[in-house]
C-alpha cells in the first residue's frame, strides 16, 4: 500500500490536521511535528505560517484520499 500525504480528521487533529497528517506520513509522533513546527515558526519569522496555510488548501483530508 502506498503512502498518501493527507490531513488528519477526528481526534488526531488540532487545528486543520496538517501536522497530524505529516506525522502519520513519516510514522512519528504528532507532538514532535507540532513542536518542531512551533520552533520553526519562532525562528522562521512567519514563513512556516505561510507554508502551513498553503498546506491546508493543498492537502486533502484523510476521508477524501482513497
Amino acid at each position: 500500500m502506498e503512502k498518501k500525504l493527507s490531513r488528519t480528521v477526528g481526534s488526531e487533529k488540532m487545528f486543520f490536521g496538517v501536522c497530524g497528517g505529516v506525522a502519520k506520513y513519516f510514522d512519528i509522533d504528532a507532538t514532535l511535528v507540532r513542536m518542531l513546527w512551533a520552533i520553526l515558526t519562532i525562528f522562521g519569522i512567519g514563513t512556516p505560517i505561510l507554508i502551513y496555510i498553503i498546506m491546508v488548501f493543498i492537502m486533502p483530508k484523510e476521508s477524501q484520499v482513497q
